[in-house]
């Protein structure tokens, strides 16, 4: 789910695909479909870096999660009006699992929190890419906040090693509180953010493909950012076909177990009072959360 249209979202999903040896994903065989904010084909103006924002959604989605049916919701601009109501529509058009890889300020569940209130839909949302602090709807109590990690080759038994990302959002809602989060945990009072997270680090990315030129960059890119660690997760979601019990961002808290999630205890995003806001430790830290998928199992 992402604001303005890309024209291209369809031609550069099968490049993507193609090169990775993934099967098609086409609107004529009914695994891709695109619609604007009210369900319809009414599409809003073409903008290039929300295409590229949209390529890394359907490239990420593809990679975790290849035989999933995507279904692209473009809202008609970046309001939180209109981003609100193609979450909306993209629950309404059967979506299971929803990204958000956007942000804004902290703010209020009782103001949008209805956007983002679905049973049994897997709502994720970035934490962020300017380091510690909070944004929204990370904050929501109805969403899962996804943070970043850096991730790297190494001679480790996983074959990677894994630190914070400095990018990733973080910490302490002052606005928001849940009755899942325990303060003894996280040092809040409020919602914390992180609940899960990927890899984010830019300098450790991902391959994007997309043909909208944006700033002169165009056709295979590599991207970072919390923007892909989000459909990244949504995906997981999608790929352990549990949504049907998610009623809220609780699911990873109560579901994680074990080495359920790869336990992060690396890195830093900035400079906090309490120090598992931004500084990632044993267990939950605000950057990376839980941890970061080993599999399914904690989704």
């Amino acid at each position: 789910m992402d604001a303005y249209d890309d024209p291209d979202a369809e031609a550069d999903l099968a490049v993507y695909r193609k090169q990775f040896d993934l099967p098609p994903c086409t609107a004529a065989s009914g695994c891709f479909a695109k619609a604007d904010q009210r369900g319809g084909v009414d599409l809003p103006e073409p903008d290039p870096g929300w295409a590229e924002e949209i390529s890394l959604d359907l490239d990420m989605a593809s990679a975790i999660c290849p035989n999933c049916h995507l279904l692209l919701v473009e809202a008609d601009s970046a309001s939180m009006a209109a981003l609100g109501a193609a979450e909306r529509t993209a629950v309404t058009l059967g979506a299971n699992a929803v990204s958000n890889s956007w942000g804004g300020p902290d703010m209020k569940d009782q103001y949008y929190g209805r956007y983002f209130h679905h049973s049994g839909v897997a709502i994720t949302a970035s934490a962020g890419d300017d380091g510690y602090g909070v944004s929204y709807p990370a904050s929501s109590k109805w969403v899962i906040a996804v943070g970043g990690t850096t991730l790297r080759r190494s001679s480790a038994p996983r074959g990677f090693s894994e630190t914070a990302w400095s990018g990733s959002g973080s910490g302490c809602s002052t606005y928001n509180k849940t009755t899942w989060q325990e303060a003894s945990t996280t040092g809040c009072a409020g919602r914390a953010v992180a609940d899960v997270a990927a890899v984010a680090d830019p300098a450790t990315g991902v391959a994007v493909y997309d043909t909208l030129d944006y700033q002169g960059a165009h056709g295979w890119l590599t991207f970072g950012g919390t923007s892909a660690s989000a459909p990244i997760i949504a995906a997981t979601f999608a790929l352990a076909g549990n949504t049907g019990d998610v009623t809220d961002g609780a699911y990873i808290w109560t579901h994680h177990t074990g080495d359920s999630l790869w336990d992060v205890r690396s890195g830093s995003n900035g400079t906090c009072a309490t120090p598992q806001w931004c500084n990632a430790a044993n267990g939950w830290d605000g950057p990376t959360g839980w941890g970061t998928p080993n599999g399914v199992t904690a989704f």
